[in-house]
């Protein structure tokens, strides 16, 4: 039975605490101390529990009481397993050859086999499948850009507005394939890293709906976060007078700044008064020498090797990445020069004409002998000819309207 002190006369009743171990009633005064034995005979810390967490616990085979603080377990050892769970353990399992995020990417990754050990027929097939080469090649930033001096040359006045990044209301005009949409890209990427919105519609499948939301967002952003927002219309002449009325009174004001692309002459085909508000860009057809550079960009990143007029089939030449492929591709310097000519200055036509030209030599090379893809030689590749190019062509890509001027 629990023995109870009776109070006596004029003392003062002392309160009873239950330990939490043993469950017996001690007074409040003597607790603590009990608590302590009672914790050092079940082989438990030895510290209070108000000094350190009883998560805490001693490691197995652990140290003696009384331990000095710089002899306990670091903070790297497996006491607290629960925290440790996804940390990729401590040293102990990465000396005992644990599976840790490493060891597993050692494992998987062989010495000396990276990305190089790819065969070029695949890493060709890979960069040919899904988007358009002319997609793909697109460039971000101004300096990439090809074409065009006499308006975004050295000391022009576009490229000094594009370069302090600050862009005006813009229609720009020009033939199918000559850089209008990748130049509004570029003015997209710039925007975005200088806190500018950039809102891209199309003019084909865009309502006026969509251009109010658009309108009502810019105006948000303006009043609240003082945000500019950049709106590029691609193909506005298909917006009909009432629609193009639509940006008037918000572009006179600064609320958005308004890009256009068209292809039709825009004195015909863009409202009046939104050219007043509006600076008219033009743009001509791309030159020869600037389409070879464009296509010489587009061998370098398939990882082609160009032929020159001396070189023959085995021989290396310039800017191979398929020396330790399979299937290298070989093409020859006259059959990009006759693609730079026939495309009549259209990027999109002479890049997608080159992809459709080594994807056919691709799948013929792997249906017939290596050997007799080459003119009359022993050859180890597949060979890209200038027949081939104007075979993918079919003719030369000249424009016609009939309706035009």
């Amino acid at each position: 039975p629990r023995e109870r002190m009776e109070p006596t006369e004029g003392a003062e009743v002392e309160r009873l605490v239950q330990c939490p171990v043993c469950l017996r009633e001690l007074p409040g005064a003597d607790i603590n101390p009990h608590l302590d034995r009672c914790l050092q005979a079940g082989g438990a810390q030895a510290e209070p529990p108000s000094k350190r967490p009883r998560l805490a616990a001693a490691p197995p085979g652990g140290q003696a009481e009384g331990q000095p603080e710089e002899a306990r377990p670091a903070a790297g050892s497996p006491v607290f397993s629960l925290f440790h769970k996804g940390r990729g353990g401590g040293q102990s399992l990465a000396a005992a050859g644990g599976k840790s995020g490493a060891g597993r990417d050692e494992a998987a990754v062989p010495p000396g086999h990276g990305c190089a050990a790819a065969l070029c027929g695949e890493s060709l097939a890979q960069k040919l499948e899904g988007k358009p080469l002319a997609e793909r090649l697109r460039p971000d930033a101004l300096g990439d850009y090809v074409g065009q001096e006499r308006v975004l040359g050295a000391q022009t006045l576009l490229r000094s507005l594009l370069e302090s990044h600050e862009i005006p209301s813009l229609i720009l005009w020009g033939p199918p394939g000559c850089g209008k949409t990748t130049l509004a890209h570029i003015i997209a990427n710039s925007s975005k890293k200088n806190g500018m919105r950039f809102v891209t519609l199309s003019a084909t499948s865009a309502k006026t709906n969509d251009v109010r939301d658009v309108i009502s967002q810019a105006q948000n952003e303006k009043r609240l976060f003082k945000r500019k927002t950049i709106l590029f219309i691609d193909e506005i002449h298909r917006f009909n007078k009432s629609q193009q009325d639509t940006f008037l009174p918000h572009v006179e004001c600064g609320t958005v700044t308004l890009i256009g692309a068209t292809t039709e002459n825009p004195s015909f085909q863009v409202n009046a008064a939104l050219l007043s508000r509006c600076r008219v860009i033009v743009l001509e057809k791309l030159s020869a020498e600037a389409m070879e550079a464009i296509l010489m960009r587009a061998v370098r990143f398939l990882g082609l090797q160009v032929l020159g007029q001396g070189d023959q089939h085995g021989t290396p030449a310039t800017g191979s990445s398929s020396k330790s492929s399979e299937f290298p591709v070989y093409i020859e310097e006259k059959a990009l020069n006759t693609l730079a000519y026939l495309c009549d200055g259209d990027a999109r036509t002479g890049l997608n004409g080159l992809q459709l030209a080594v994807q056919a030599r691709v799948a013929a090379g792997r249906t017939t002998p290596l050997n007799t893809t080459a003119k009359g030689g022993a050859a180890h590749g597949i060979l890209v000819t200038e027949e081939h190019v104007k075979e993918g062509l079919q003719r030369s890509h000249i424009l016609y309207d009939r309706a035009g001027e």
